[in-house]
């Protein structure tokens, strides 16, 4: 190998006129701790070719060390560059800086829009529809959370359907015992199924068919005893099956407030099934105004009004078809007031059907029904004392 310096083309030929540049002994100050370190005894750096590149050796081993006299040259004639980043952190420095602020407080995650401010100032904020740790509530137990009424009335399909059952009864009541006996079992065993429906409790086919029961039994029980012997041919039936009831209840093996809601819902069931009977009971003319005022009631009921106006609404028509009927029939005035007191009846069967949250199919049970399971009392009595 030769004593001189490499003479070869390359890509820094032509800067040899540059004082102090040697391109294969320039090594950046701050890349080499050991810039400054002395000479080593009998070493020409003018005559000696230097490996500058990075091997395997110079990542394990201690760097070759640089003459002091070419690393000062070399740094008087080109001086450290700044690289990006020390230029920005220098314009940085020199521009003046706002002041700090205090960051917002961040918003909470169920915290509503800026638009809905004012209705969400008034409406509480709930969270998820969960009670005590269950993932699955009720629709009414949701809108007792939510500050909602749990009250959905039947609507006019429900009320049509209850206003032809009472045409119904109405109608047959002159003609026969055995011919108003047809519609007055398809309204005892609606009866049955919407109560238990209504409070939630389904299937409950035990309950049913013993409430369906009951009401069979008090049909017949009239039948062969008469009209004149209805009342203990209702109340007899009635308390029977209300131990039966009692009875069902202690065999089964749920829990004692499952049984608890099971004979209550049973109880009532019978005795609404159980009363319905009533029309069998009670006087034919008084059948006939009593069904048809509860018919008109209910579908003014249904009609879209306020809830005030609504009632005094039925309450008006129902004495009305009251007196209409009366008239035809022979009960004359006195049929105003049958009319009015069944009508009466009639919404607040209307009403408990309403409650709850009810689902279509209590709509169309309970709530075609119960109104006219609610007069039959009222329509046997009543029908008794003024006939």
């Amino acid at each position: 190998m030769s004593d001189q310096p490499y003479q070869g083309h390359g890509p820094h030929e032509g800067y040899e006129g540059y004082e102090g540049y040697d391109p294969y002994q320039q090594q950046w100050p701050q890349q080499d701790p050991y810039a400054g370190y002395g000479q080593q005894p009998g070493h020409d750096p003018q005559h000696t070719q230097q490996w500058q590149g990075q091997t395997w050796d110079s990542q394990t081993h201690a760097s070759l060390q640089m003459p002091a006299q070419a690393a000062q040259a070399a740094q008087a004639a080109y001086p450290p560059q700044q690289t990006y980043e020390g230029q920005y952190q220098q314009q940085y420095a020199a521009a003046p800086q706002p002041e700090p602020h205090a960051a917002p407080a961040p918003a909470p995650a169920h915290a509503p829009e800026a638009g809905a401010g004012s209705a969400s100032e008034s409406e509480p904020d709930y969270g998820p529809a969960t009670v005590a740790g269950n993932a699955r509530i009720t629709d009414a137990q949701r809108a007792r959370l939510e500050g909602r009424s749990p009250i959905i009335e039947p609507g006019m399909q429900p009320a049509l359907l209850t206003a032809l059952l009472g045409l119904l009864l109405a109608a047959t009541a002159p003609v026969a015992s055995y011919a108003l006996l047809v519609p007055l079992v398809v309204l005892q065993g609606v009866t049955a199924a919407g109560w238990f429906r209504l409070n939630g409790m389904w299937p409950a086919r035990q309950g049913i068919a013993l409430a369906f029961l009951g009401g069979l039994t008090a049909d017949v029980a009239v039948l062969a005893a008469g009209r004149d012997h209805a009342p203990a041919a209702i109340l007899g039936p009635l308390g029977v099956w209300v131990l039966l009831a009692l009875v069902l209840q202690l065999r089964s093996h749920a829990s004692p407030d499952e049984r608890m809601y099971g004979l209550m819902a049973t109880v009532v069931s019978s005795a609404l099934s159980v009363l319905a009977t009533g029309y069998l009971g009670a006087d034919a003319h008084a059948v006939s105004v009593g069904a048809a005022a509860v018919a008109v009631a209910v579908l003014a009921r249904a009609l879209p009004l306020p809830t005030a106006a609504s009632a005094v609404v039925s309450l008006l028509a129902a004495a009305g078809a009251g007196i209409a009927v009366g008239g035809m029939t022979g009960l004359g005035a006195k049929g105003a007031l049958l009319g009015a007191a069944a009508g009466a009846c009639a919404l607040i069967g209307h009403r408990v059907a309403s409650y709850d949250y009810p689902s279509r199919f209590v709509h169309f049970t309970a709530g075609v029904a119960l109104p006219l399971s609610a007069a039959a009392p009222v329509v046997w009595v009543l029908g008794r004392a003024l006939g």
